[in-house]
């Protein structure tokens, strides 16, 4: 695994930690990539302080190429001929009465495909923002019409860097929708919601983790480039134990071909959809078929063992990942908490 790799998932889980802290029933997604690959460009042409307060944020290396890294990492999720379709896409949008320096421009280009558009700001604030977000409109399918809020642009604005990233994937093994029947899921000890509940069995890579007491579970898509990871605590355990624990190196040794294995198993996922909006657009919706999902913007001995049985039932709050598993980056990562 490379250093942005690593980068990518230290930031995905440190900003998950914060996102989930303050309410653990609330739903959280988002798209770490995106918002990396966005403040990468801000680092691109930052100095003192600001490149340092950016390095330290997405726990960047000063001394490894990051921009290289974002430049093959863009490559391989862009690439053609996969049986998914992903695609990511940057945008530099600049008062058009500013210089911007050419090496920025240049280099904006070079590694993360982003050309400056310039925009009047200062005079045209409003169409301006609207032409932004029919461009994240059009690069998210749709799925994303409205990412700068009114009012979010003005005439001091100089700059505006946007990511969008779009994924739609069908599962390797698709669930047969004649299975799905409403269930109860448990939102917490008191209550509980219906869900539309998928179910299949077969053959899926499963580990359960001792440490943390919750189940990990690879569910891959067509052609097992991409997969989504969903992180179970076990019944008696809160999600937020399993939080409080949780770091990018030791989910990466948890779903590490160490510990988990191929084991026939019931799998029980609920259908759901989510919307997010952190000043940054987010949505993915999971179904029988696989998913389609939108966002702009040490050592470790493990102790597992698969003594529960073959059952995975998603009835109660989970934590999920969607991860490209060539590079291990986390491009996705959610919580799904309440229907």
């Amino acid at each position: 695994m490379d250093a942005l790799s690593e980068a990518i998932g230290t930031f995905a889980l440190r900003l998950l930690k914060i996102l989930c802290q303050d309410d653990p029933s609330h739903n959280v997604f988002y798209s770490p990539v995106s918002i990396s690959s966005a403040l990468a460009m801000v680092f691109l042409g930052a100095e003192g302080d600001t490149a340092a307060q950016v390095a330290q944020l997405l726990s960047l290396n000063p001394e490894k190429d990051i921009h290289q890294g974002f430049q093959s990492l863009l490559a391989a999720l862009n690439k053609p001929g996969t049986q998914y379709v992903l695609r990511t896409a940057n945008g530099l949008f600049g008062e058009e009465t500013c210089e911007f320096l050419s090496t920025f421009q240049e280099s904006c280009l070079r590694f993360y495909r982003a050309e400056l558009e310039k925009l009047s700001f200062a005079s045209a604030a409003e169409p301006s923002r609207k032409q932004i977000n029919a461009w994240v409109s059009k690069k998210t399918e749709g799925k994303i019409p409205e990412l700068l809020p009114f009012n979010s642009i003005d005439e001091q604005t100089r700059l505006v860097l946007v990511n969008a990233i779009y994924f739609k994937g069908r599962w390797n093994e698709q669930f047969n929708k004649s299975y799905t029947s409403e269930m109860p899921f448990r939102v917490n000890q008191e209550e509980q919601r219906p869900v539309q509940m998928m179910f299949q069995e077969g053959t899926f890579r499963l580990a359960h983790i001792e440490e943390v007491q919750a189940q990990v579970l690879e569910l891959p898509y067509a052609g097992e480039e991409l997969s989504m990871v969903i992180l179970l605590p076990d019944h008696h355990v809160a999600l937020s134990s399993v939080e409080e624990n949780l770091t990018f190196e030791k989910l990466l040794a948890w779903t590490s071909p160490g510990c988990m294995k191929s084991t026939e198993v019931e799998v029980f996922l609920p259908r759901f959809k989510l919307e997010e909006n952190y000043d940054m657009g987010s949505v993915v919706e999971v179904n029988e078929e696989g998913t389609e999902a939108a966002a702009a913007s040490a050592l470790i001995v493990v102790e597992c063992c698969m003594e529960l049985g073959p059952r995975f039932c998603a009835d109660h709050p989970f934590l999920f990942f969607i991860r490209h598993n060539e590079t291990n980056s986390i491009l996705f990562c959610g919580r799904f908490s309440s229907p």
